[in-house]
């Protein structure tokens, strides 16, 4: 019988301390998904003030560098796949939506992209208001 309540008494200890360190790792992990969503919100921000920039460009008579906006069209994709990785389906939406449109600007009807709502402002608006929602 004593050993019984021994090996208990063991098998509780093992319990506690499973316990904690899975507390433990749960805290980490939450801090690590916050620090990947502050990291893809920010790339959001820097992708429309390069978006910003390069159509400015075009506004003021600049040619068009296909270059520029493959990668254009290739940073706001997988900027979409990182925030949906994330769960920010609206933004992740909105972020494919661009990239679709960079890749091929004049492939999708201009009702759908004003319904789409991806106006690089509203894009900013968004991405700063889940940060400080992160920040709370």
């Amino acid at each position: 019988m004593p050993v019984v309540e021994i090996v208990t008494a063991v098998s509780l200890w093992e319990l506690v301390k499973h316990g904690a360190s899975w507390l433990v790792n749960l805290k980490n992990a939450k801090k690590e998904r916050k620090r990947e969503s502050t990291d893809a919100l920010r790339k959001v921000l820097l992708a429309a003030q390069e978006t910003r920039i390069y159509t400015n460009r075009l506004k003021n008579g600049g040619d068009p560098e296909p270059n520029k906006q493959e990668r254009l069209a290739m940073l706001w994709s997988e900027l979409s796949f990182a925030l949906e990785d994330l769960g920010l389906d609206k933004l992740a939406k909105r972020c494919r939506i661009k990239g679709l449109h960079w890749a091929d600007p004049g492939a999708m009807d201009q009702d759908y992209l004003e319904k789409a709502d991806i106006g690089l402002e509203r894009m900013e608006r968004l991405a700063r208001q889940v940060l400080l929602e992160i920040r709370a």
